[in-house]
């Protein structure tokens, strides 16, 4: 006679329940339980965590004329102690055409040994005009570099709705194209692993519930908002970055605001305690524009943001 001790009879109920649970439930829950984005805000757990990053676009004329690499620019973010980079695809080689995969894991492997992550890429994109073949040209031009950004790292790939002028069209049929555009890219994204963040840029999207109509359109876990907080033009900026704040996957935190059409300078910590009610969690990446030297500009915004977000150095 077998005598089994009340620990191995439990166990072995516990090991005959499993076995009739499929294994992919056990892996991974259910998607929709862990990220929902398009009708509904990002799942999150209780509390925030911020990683600050640098947008390359700060540096974009250094970049441009070649007087700055994309290595010293690794070397830079990583002395003035961010935890990240976001490496916007126009300041790779070739761009458009997609950098080749020495280049590609060269930038990798600086980053890596310097400690930093790349926080995501982007392209130049427009999905509004009306001519179907150039919205596919656009279309296969981002999903190219959606490959990229696999390969490099990166966890999203920013892209925009598109500013063309659509006289003749309404403002829904305008954004079906986009919509349209948007699923076959997050499809896509899919596929590779790499997020899609639509940036409200002041072009087709003006406003938080612009920007909210298109993720629900799209309705898909791959697609998010990265929220370009420089770019509601009108009324209180900061109410409709509160609106759209629970939908965001990334941001571009910038220097400036526009309240009520009027260019101020951002109110930081009042960004921060919005960014924090929405539980977000991930990068932040700061940007700066305009004149002056980024080299020190940078810095000085990274002191406003770290001191705003209550982040040591």
């Amino acid at each position: 006679m077998i005598i089994r001790s009340a620990r191995t009879e439990k166990r072995r109920r516990l090991l005959k329940a499993m076995a009739a649970v499929p294994l992919g439930s056990l892996l991974w829950p259910d998607a929709g339980s862990v990220l929902s984005i398009g009708q509904e805000s990002v799942k999150r757990i209780p509390g925030f965590r911020f990683k600050l990053s640098l947008n390359a676009y700060s540096f974009d004329a250094l970049l441009r004329e070649g007087s700055m690499s994309l290595e010293a620019l690794l070397e830079y973010c990583a002395a003035e102690g961010f935890d990240a980079v976001d490496l916007t695809g126009y300041y790779f080689r070739g761009y458009p055409s997609i950098p080749s995969d020495e280049e590609i894991h060269a930038v990798k492997r600086k980053a890596f040994l310097l400690g930093l992550d790349i926080s995501g890429t982007g392209v130049r994109n427009d999905f509004t005009y009306p001519d179907v073949s150039r919205r596919e040209e656009d279309l296969l031009l981002v999903k190219r570099w959606i490959g990229a950004a696999a390969k490099l790292g990166a966890p999203v790939l920013r892209v925009f709705a598109g500013k063309q002028d659509t006289a003749g069209y309404t403002r829904e049929q305008v954004a079906a194209w986009i919509a349209a555009d948007l699923k076959e890219c997050a499809a896509c994204g899919a596929e590779h692993g790499v997020m899609i963040g639509i940036q409200n840029h002041n072009d087709h999207i003006k406003t938080a519930d612009q920007a909210i109509k298109i993720l629900e359109m799209v309705d898909s876990p791959w697609c998010g908002l990265i929220v370009d907080t420089g770019s509601f033009r009108s009324g209180d900026p900061y109410a409709e970055i509160a609106k759209v704040a629970p939908h965001a996957i990334n941001w571009q935190i910038k220097e400036h605001m526009f309240v009520n059409g009027d260019q101020v300078p951002v109110d930081l910590r009042r960004l921060a305690e919005i960014i924090r009610a929405a539980g977000y969690r991930g990068y932040l990446p700061i940007e700066t524009l305009g004149p002056g030297d980024p080299r020190l500009k940078v810095p000085a915004f990274l002191g406003q943001v770290r001191s705003a977000l209550g982040s040591p150095r």
